[in-house]
């Protein structure tokens, strides 16, 4: 039987509604780690390079919308249907804050520094919480024009970005004044808007198209017109030569970002894909479906497989040595209070452990 190439990702189960948001934590002395968001009220940790479950954070009441990690991955926060942003110990899964909303929280986003969380939702309003007074009221930014989607900062947390649900383009807002400094113009709403690693560009989606901007100076780099409606992009992040698409056409296209040209066709999701983001280091990237999963894919050389003996998007069964299982620990558990709880562990490394 002729082998062909096709890509077998890890396959991360766990999720019982659809995964609606991704986000990748930096490198850190432990690693590095991927928190999902899902409509099942539940956002887990895992690690960011084999796709192991950490821990699921427990508390929210309603379908979670956003989920972020900071700098050095000790904290977590999400954005909710049920009217809350919350911070969590990323360690321990201990809720930390949970910032009461009029509405529903659709984006939340750490600064660079850790000091501060930024909110967006359904309000049309921008919170800036102060995680060092966390019972301070929040500083709310001039109002948006519309329903927000995503939220982001970039140059040094002096400005941010917003994108609206119920219209087109992205608004550059000035952290000082409060204002907004420059509108980058798209025909639909921008489902998904994500700044490089480098800080150079920040890519978005709308409707079909995949647009790169310069992040200084805001002129328009590229702009690609994708063969269907696209919820996603992540530019690699570290040559920023290949950049990744996931939409309703259930698959993970892989382009290049000089020509446009697709490098790879990924399939496996049963469903629309709502959010892909490149790992850190971009060896993989990380997408997530309708179909409640989340699938780990490898930038590198592609596995070979029998041509109809394993269906695209299987399994693929992880081996490891005596010593990584030894070095495994047992992840939250939820405590007769209902509340989550880490398992007694000493230090950090441990703790971060499944």
């Amino acid at each position: 039987m002729d082998k062909k190439r096709v890509a077998v990702p890890l396959v991360c189960h766990g999720h019982s509604r659809p995964v609606v948001d991704l986000f990748y934590s930096p490198v850190t002395p432990d690693g590095f780690f991927l928190i999902s968001a899902s409509k099942d009220s539940s956002p887990m940790l895992r690690n960011g390079e084999t796709g192991d479950w950490i821990g699921t954070f427990e508390g929210h009441k309603g379908a979670v919308w956003s989920c972020c990690l900071d700098t050095n991955a000790l904290r977590a926060a999400s954005g909710s249907a049920d009217f809350t942003a919350k911070v969590w110990d990323a360690l321990t899964g201990d809720e930390l804050h949970s910032f009461e909303h009029k509405h529903i929280v659709r984006s939340c986003a750490f600064s660079v520094d850790t000091r501060l969380l930024l909110t967006g939702g359904v309000e049309k309003v921008l919170r800036i919480f102060d995680l060092s007074r966390p019972d301070a009221p929040p500083r709310e930014v001039d109002k948006s024009p519309g329903s927000v989607r995503t939220v982001a900062w970039l140059h040094s947390d002096q400005t941010i970005l917003s994108s609206c649900t119920d219209m087109g383009g992205v608004r550059l807002w000035d952290v000082r004044s409060g204002k907004i400094v420059q509108t980058l113009e798209t025909k639909s709403s921008v489902t998904s808007a994500e700044v490089s690693q480098d800080g150079r560009y920040i890519t978005t989606c709308d409707g079909s198209m995949v647009t790169f901007w310069d992040a200084n100076h805001f002129g328009l780099v590229k702009s690609y017109n994708m063969p269907c409606t696209v919820e996603s992009a992540s530019l690699e992040p570290k040559y920023g030569n290949k950049f990744i698409v996931g939409g309703e056409d259930m698959w993970i296209h892989v382009y290049d970002f000089h020509t446009g040209d697709e490098i790879v066709c990924n399939k496996g999701h049963h469903g629309p894909v709502h959010c892909v983001r490149f790992s850190p280091g971009g060896e993989s990237y990380a997408s997530g479906s309708e179909d409640g999963t989340i699938r780990i894919w490898q930038t590198g050389p592609l596995h070979y497989e029998n041509e109809g003996f394993t269906e695209n998007g299987s399994i693929r069964k992880v081996k490891v040595t005596a010593e990584e299982v030894s070095l495994k620990v047992e992840g939250f558990h939820i405590s007769d209070d209902g509340k989550p709880k880490a398992r007694k562990k000493q230090g950090r490394t441990d703790a971060r452990k499944n």
